[in-house]
């Protein structure tokens, strides 16, 4: 699957595909515009890819000090890119593990 693929799966389907992980399942739902169902899907994951999808989500809402909090645990940055920018970096660094 890419990118590309996760996202548009987003505009068709009505629940992620099956066997994602909670950093591409919040991905999923933040194509999707569920914020929340993303954000719980994000808190399901402990690893360091979850956490950066942390970060994109608190960013999104505005919240940057959260989010930088996540983009540490995550062991990044914030980025200088847009949200879609960002979201598909994400889903490829990840996709490809």
């Amino acid at each position: 699957m890419t990118a590309d693929e996760l996202r548009h799966s987003a505009t068709i389907d009505a629940a992620p595909p099956p066997g994602l992980g909670p950093a591409l399942r919040a991905l999923w739902w933040d194509a999707r515009g569920d914020w929340n169902a993303a954000h719980e899907a994000a808190q399901e994951g402990e690893d360091a890819d979850s956490a950066w999808v942390h970060a994109l989500l608190h960013r999104r809402e505005g919240d940057l000090a959260n989010a930088d909090y996540w983009y540490r645990r995550a062991g990044r940055r914030r980025p200088d890119v847009t949200l879609g920018q960002e979201w598909a970096e994400i889903a490829t660094a990840v996709l490809i593990r």
